[in-house]
């Protein structure tokens, strides 16, 4: 799939803003400073869809991004939402301020029908945290879990990758059918495999 247009539709704290359910939604989540906005901006082929910051923590909205794509065998446009969920695990900001972001998520997460999948975002140069097996668990519960995204795959040899990818997997406790996707957003790698699955999502 080629997603050909883009654009913000609606940013959002509470329910009441989302945008109508009226088409498929993906989300995205991860760790503040994770890459989430370079990897949007990558499979988009938008260069300033989702702001880049270089400081962690500066999504505190959920952001819906309506796309429009077409697939090989269909030149027909049909549009999804990307969903940008606000990081998590910045430390500077207060307990009180975390909570509310949490809150907003699980609001999201728990309640919206049309959502397909959350795709979860993991530094593949770290051992995921405490934080991100827990949102994977979330996820899990809620059977939006099974595809991450290690990102910075720039950052690491091959060795260090498919080691790295393992290390991924077994502290999430990943199944065998749950797939790490290795994506670099400066060597424009890996968004061919990414846009492929969420290509097979809506297809469902």
């Amino acid at each position: 799939m080629k997603i050909n247009n883009s654009e913000l539709e609606v940013v959002a704290v509470k329910p009441a803003q989302y945008p109508a359910p009226d088409i498929p939604e993906i989300a995205f989540a991860g760790r503040s400073n994770v890459g989430k906005s370079s990897l949007l901006n990558l499979i988009t082929g938008r260069k300033s869809l989702a702001r880049v910051s270089g400081s962690p923590g500066k999504t505190r909205t959920i952001n819906f991004y309506r796309c429009a794509y077409k697939t090989e065998s269909d030149e027909t446009n049909r549009f999804f939402r990307i969903v940008d969920l606000p990081g998590y695990g910045f430390a500077r900001v207060s307990r009180n301020e975390s909570e509310k972001w949490g809150e907003m998520m699980e609001s999201y997460l728990e309640h919206r029908d049309n959502l397909l999948k959350v795709v979860q975002l993991v530094d593949i140069r770290h051992k995921p945290s405490a934080q991100d097996v827990q949102m994977y668990e979330y996820l899990r519960y809620y059977d939006l879990d099974g595809i991450v995204v290690a990102t910075k795959a720039d950052k690491v040899s091959s060795n260090e990758r498919a080691k790295n990818i393992k290390l991924i997997k077994q502290t999430l406790g990943m199944g065998k059918n749950e797939i790490v996707i290795p994506v670099s957003a400066l060597k424009k790698t890996g968004n061919a495999e990414l846009l492929k699955v969420i290509e097979e999502l809506l297809n469902q």
